[in-house]
């Protein structure tokens, strides 16, 4: 908003120096009547060898003398003042420039101050730390909305490609055009209900409660049960309660995504599925373990990213949209958690959700 101009930080300082040095001279001035002229006789004394000048003639001669002291103090209070002022602001001359392209949407500068840990050095490098985080953040922005963009174009030229077909071709059957639709349009929705999900898990628009993630993994697996059986997945849950504060809905989907994510990325006919919760000090722990092909390193690295769905995109409906961990790991942020993924050496993966513990 706007403001009044007013007085630069440079001249403030340069009178609060200027002001200081001539409140240290007056008392200096001060301390000298106190304990030297007030002792001096107010008239001249006659001595052996002449006159002792009194009080009167001491103010009478450094008066003058002082008053030219002050006068000088002051302009080298001033002119110093403003110099060693604007040598102590020349940081915050670089803070200032860098917060005005930051402003103009140059994320990429830093100011990197050298020298020494002070404020000023304490406020730039905080300041560039804060640089950083914005730069990161709005390049997974753009990222998420182009991925985004691409999958939820690509529904929409199914449907488009198949209208077109329909209406180019009369006497095809419309029973499996409006089939083909409808699994078109059933994933379209699924993407926009998961790209809300991971909105509002990222904005913390939630309201917080106690919750058990015995229970929530209890209800998942029931609801994921067909899936599994589909599949020739098996799955073994065990464990403890594990109460933690949080949105019951959200937490839900969070387990939902792992379990639904450890059977679809598994072994058909063969693989197995473990989930199981526990209690650890300070933590309500959930884990997820599956079996499934090898994965690197480098791959499990990238599963949290949005739309991405193992060592491959896989384009099939049944493995979702490829947001299930990202979800996740949105969710768990969300929740001032940690989520860890880890490869097993026998092919699968080990994904493991800590969030603060609570008492039930």
């Amino acid at each position: 908003m706007a403001r009044e101009p007013g007085p630069s930080v440079r001249l403030k300082l340069t009178l609060s120096y200027a002001g200081f040095l001539m409140l240290a001279s007056l008392l200096l001035l001060a301390v000298v009547w106190a304990f030297l002229l007030r002792y001096v006789p107010t008239e001249a004394t006659q001595t052996i060898g002449g006159f002792v000048p009194g009080r009167d003639d001491l103010i009478r001669a450094f008066a003058p003398r002082a008053a030219w002291a002050l006068l000088f103090l002051l302009v080298f209070g001033l002119v110093g003042g403003w110099f060693l002022a604007g040598r102590m602001l020349v940081p915050l001359d670089r803070i200032t420039a860098a917060t005005r392209r930051a402003a103009e949407g140059s994320l990429s500068h830093r100011i990197a101050l050298e020298g020494r840990a002070d404020e000023f050095r304490e406020l730039a490098d905080s300041f560039d730390a804060m640089l950083a985080q914005l730069e990161a953040h709005v390049a997974e922005q753009q990222r998420f909305a182009a991925n985004a963009s691409h999958e939820l174009r690509t529904p929409l030229a199914i449907t488009q490609t198949l209208l077109d077909v329909a209406r180019s071709d009369p006497e095809r059957d419309p029973e499996e055009l409006v089939e083909r639709l409808r699994i078109v349009n059933a994933r379209a929705i699924e993407l926009t209900e998961a790209l809300l999900l991971l909105s509002r898990s990222d904005q913390r628009s939630f309201h917080r409660e106690a919750v058990d993630l015995s229970l929530l993994v209890e209800e998942a697996t029931e609801t994921l049960l067909p899936l599994a059986e589909q599949r020739g997945v098996s799955i073994d849950t065990s464990g403890e309660v594990a109460p933690t504060f949080g949105s019951s809905a959200l937490l839900l989907q969070l387990t939902t995504n792992l379990v639904h994510n450890a059977i679809v990325h598994n072994q058909p006919h063969t693989g197995t599925v473990q989930v199981s919760t526990a209690v650890e000090p300070g933590a309500a722990v959930l884990r997820v373990e599956n079996t499934g092909s090898i994965l690197s390193p480098a791959q499990v690295a990238t599963l949290t990213e949005p739309f991405q769905r193992g060592a491959e995109r896989i384009r099939t409906h049944d493995t979702g949209v490829g947001l299930g961990l990202a979800i996740v790991q949105s969710i768990t942020r969300a929740h001032d958690g940690i989520l860890t993924l880890t490869p097993r050496a026998t092919g699968g993966l080990i994904a493991e959700v800590r969030l603060p513990a609570a008492n039930l």
